[in-house]
């Protein structure tokens, strides 16, 4: 039995509606290439000090300052005998000088009773100071005191506190200069004025305790003391 035309019509419909269906359902897809962002540069900036070598710990001479590193610890210049003292101190000097080495108190008297006031020669009371001097000293009549005395004033000096009230040169200069900080020759020099057994002592006190001699820019003769 042959279909007729209206049933070939209907059945040519039919495929071309079944194929539409099934392009229709198919669906074109395309693989999108997706590249991932770049991490984000480290834009954080290090000190460039931090990438140096540490410091080194501080040079001899040398002082810590906080955040400002070391800093240089000043010396005072030490120099010698008269060429470069005023007038008035390096007399005053020379009179002492002078009446040690003779040995001679009433001379020595004379030299601290030139001063307006009595010089320091005791942290405590003294009614006379020559008396003073022969009870200080070893011998009972002042002689190693004296000895004590040229051995001091024929040392360094330093010029201390310059431009102020407190201006003075000291001798010896290692009265004013850290113990830990003197040369092998200097500690010679200083051995000529104190034992190995006073230096432990002041050591020990963080100080300069043994005799030391003050004059004043105008060659007032402040201090001849020990003690602290």
């Amino acid at each position: 039995m042959h279909a007729g035309p209206a049933l070939a019509a209907l059945l040519l419909t039919v495929a071309l509606s079944t194929s539409a269906s099934a392009e229709a359902a198919t669906v074109q897809t395309e693989r999108i290439q997706v590249t991932p962002k770049e991490a984000p540069a480290d834009t954080t900036q290090i000190p460039s000090d931090a990438l140096e070598t540490p410091a080194a710990a501080p040079e001899p001479g040398t002082a810590a300052s906080g955040a400002y590193g070391a800093q240089p610890l000043n010396l005072p210049e030490v120099k010698y005998g008269d060429a470069d003292l005023p007038k008035a101190v390096a007399r005053t000097r020379a009179q002492l000088l002078e009446a040690a080495h003779a040995g001679d108190l009433d001379r020595f008297r004379m030299v601290l009773e030139g001063n307006e006031m009595m010089p320091t020669l005791s942290f405590g009371e003294t009614d006379d100071p020559i008396e003073f001097i022969k009870a200080s000293s070893g011998d009972g009549e002042g002689l190693e005191v004296m000895a004590i005395l040229t051995e001091l004033l024929e040392t360094g000096y330093v010029h201390a506190d310059q431009g102020t009230a407190q201006e003075m040169y000291i001798w010896p200069y290692f009265s004013r200069i850290p113990l830990a900080r003197l040369t092998r020759e200097q500690k010679v020099e200083m051995y000529r004025v104190v034992t190995s057994g006073d230096l432990a002592d002041m050591e020990a006190t963080g100080a300069w305790t043994f005799y030391r001699v003050g004059i004043g820019p105008d060659g007032t003769l402040h201090y001849f003391v020990a003690g602290d």
